[in-house]
């Protein structure tokens, strides 16, 4: 088909449109119109019904006019369209109205080169709310669906966007067609319980039910088709809906608690799939990283213990993430990043593995630069400043904070191959490491810095007094010597020592006392198993400089040797974990959970002490 042709009949069907609309006017359109203004439903419903047949395509036809036109809202005629008309055929006529309007406003984008100057008002939001993320025919379909969902943008501005972008008319109309189905739904619904409580025929308590019920549906509907229709093949998968909606979770709650600073370096000169290493100095730091400017989201590797939990379970396998088991051996994690960058997806890495405990970097594994030299793909090394004070392991409350998230260096694939393990390890510790504690860059204006830090310095840092600090507002005191400190605003003594130099003080003692502790406790043990079940049972822990022992009240003991671990995680004042085969075990002290950290750190020195490092290390 010639243009000449294409452009005959465009002009056709539009002057056909515009002949239906001029036969409607005086008899239908007008009256109905004036009654949309008055908010007048009664005359609506009276005025359809009356015209037959001529009512429901005037339905469709008015639908279809307040799309091009764009700043008259469609709601009334939808409502009206329910109260007319059976339920299935009345969001049937509303939606062949949308989708012959979102047609003209193709055709007229497209063929015709119209531009709205109503669009041109909405512009900005709508491309605020799209951040630039629009490369792909899937990611304008992803943007279209979104904002169909949101109430403040008319569906007109919606397919004025999509025909301004390279959308195929295919996709573009399917998008239409399906997107704003559940909006019409909901509005007809939601219209008529209104409705009913204005004559008084529902309570509001019924009314505000049906309204959160259909918001539900109209969010559940949405996300079915997406999840399970348009988008299916991305599950397993950062592209995947489950992904894209934990990290839209994680960035409404982050958005407003901090000031993120993005600084890219040379991420563009990464070469697809690479992998990206980075510290680790707060549960965030998946969301911090997420927000560069990346091509497409690379896979994370993640703590295993998260794809247990009941609910996590069921969405993990979709989330487009790669499980593994902290410091336990674990080829099925290997076998996940080798899957992934075979299949062109980078691959994100925290090696330490855990979160900081002080601010500094936690040594990586044995053979971590061996490891990803071996892989031959390009590392992109992020450092992550500021983070670790807005919310540190002992604290319960988020500080707002500045975060800077920096690409320091991006090392090419035959650069690398040229380098020896030590020179990869060495680099990849030059630029992600914090050897001086995450200080603020900002003083926190709060007077409560100190309030459970107790949790962390198990130790006093002035006469080296066990469990004996207690952290309230600013201050921290020890029961022991009788000594007291105060925080200033950057989480430094009126001395100058950080709490990573206080940290430092205790290790050193427990590096001096490493040969002859031998660590007991009691403890209320849980344990997560592969199948997602957890049981219950108490027992006691025993860990020396050889091995580590939990022997459980009625039940069969185990030993792990140290040797076989790279550290003991834990959580501040909480418990301490290990696998024991492919069992989680979850140990909580009975008597004092201040002692957990004291576990976590021993191991840490046994590790030191094997490794051939000494005190010299003792900040990383």
């Amino acid at each position: 088909m010639n243009k000449k042709l294409e452009r005959a009949i465009v002009i056709t069907s539009l002057i056909i449109i515009i002949v239906l609309f001029a036969f409607f006017l005086r008899e239908i359109a007008v009256p109905l119109v004036r009654a949309q203004f008055d908010r007048d439903f009664d005359t609506a419903k009276e005025l359809l019904r009356a015209h037959g047949i001529f009512g429901a395509l005037s339905i469709a036809l008015i639908e279809a006019l307040q799309m091009v036109i764009i700043f008259v809202s469609a709601e009334f005629i939808q409502i009206s369209a329910g109260l007319t008309y059976p339920l299935p055929l009345a969001v049937l006529l509303c939606d062949a109205g949308v989708c012959l309007g979102a047609t003209i406003i193709f055709v007229l984008v497209r063929a015709l080169r119209y531009s709205s100057s109503s669009y041109e008002k909405r512009k900005g939001k709508i491309e605020r709310l799209s951040q630039g993320a629009l490369n792909t025919d899937k990611s304008m379909m992803t943007l279209m669906y979104f904002l169909f969902f949101m109430p403040i943008i008319p569906f007109g501005a919606i397919c004025y966007r999509g025909s301004y972008s390279k959308l195929p008319y295919g996709k573009y109309i399917l998008t239409v067609a399906t997107g704003v189905i559940p909006s019409i739904l909901t509005s007809i619904l939601m219209g008529n319980a209104a409705r009913l409580f204005i004559m008084n025929q529902i309570p509001i308590g019924l009314l505000i039910l049906i309204i959160l019920l259909c918001a539900a549906a109209l969010f559940a509907l949405i996300w079915i088709f997406l999840e399970k229709v348009l988008f299916k093949h991305n599950n397993g998968t950062p592209d995947s809906m489950v992904h894209s909606a934990l990290l839209g979770i994680a960035h409404i709650l982050r958005r407003h608690r901090q000031k993120l600073t993005l600084e890219p370096g040379d991420l563009e000169k990464a070469e697809e799939p690479y992998v990206l290493m980075s510290n680790h100095p707060s549960f965030w730091d998946f969301y911090y990283v997420d927000r560069l400017p990346f091509k497409r989201r690379p896979m994370i590797v993640v703590n295993e213990f998260y794809t247990r939990r009941p609910f996590l379970r069921k969405l993990a396998p979709k989330c487009g993430i790669i499980p593994k088991k902290l410091f336990s051996p674990d080829i099925k994690s290997v076998a996940g990043i080798m899957k992934a960058l075979r299949k062109g997806w980078s691959v994100n890495v925290f090696p330490e593995g855990r979160m900081s405990i002080d601010g500094t970097t936690y040594p990586f594994p044995a053979g971590t630069g061996g490891f990803f030299r071996k892989i031959g793909k390009d590392l992109v090394l992020v450092n992550i400043s500021g983070a670790y004070t807005s919310k540190p392991k002992w604290r319960d409350r988020f500080f707002r904070s500045d975060i800077t998230v920096s690409v320091k260096r991006v090392i090419k694939a035959d650069e690398l191959a040229s380098m020896s393990p030590e020179e990869v390890e060495a680099a990849i510790k030059e630029s992600i490491s914090s050897t001086g504690g995450d200080l603020p860059p900002k003083p926190y204006r709060r007077k409560d810095l100190a309030r459970g830090i107790e949790k962390v310095l198990f130790r006093c840092p002035d006469c080296g007094a066990l469990y004996s600090l207690t952290g309230k507002g600013m201050t921290i005191s020890c029961s022991a010597c009788g000594s007291s400190h105060v925080f200033d605003g950057y989480y430094r003594l009126e001395d100058g020592r950080t709490v990573a130099d206080c940290y430092a003080a205790a290790k050193e003692i427990e590096r001096r006392e490493l040969a002859s502790t031998v660590l007991e406790t009691r403890v209320a043990t849980k344990i997560f198993l592969p199948d997602g079940k957890m049981r219950k049972e108490t027992g006691v822990c025993r860990m020396d400089r050889e091995k580590f022992v939990y022997e459980p009240d009625g039940g069969e003991p185990f030993t792990i040797p140290l040797e076989q671990t790279e550290a003991l995680a834990f959580s501040c004042g909480e418990e301490f974990e290990l696998y024991n085969d492919d069992d989680l075990y979850y140990f909580y002290p009975v008597e004092n959970r201040l002692q957990t950290v004291r576990w976590g750190l021993f191991a840490d020195l046994v590790r030191e002490e094997r490794d051939g490092r000494g005190s010299e290390d003792s900040q990383e």
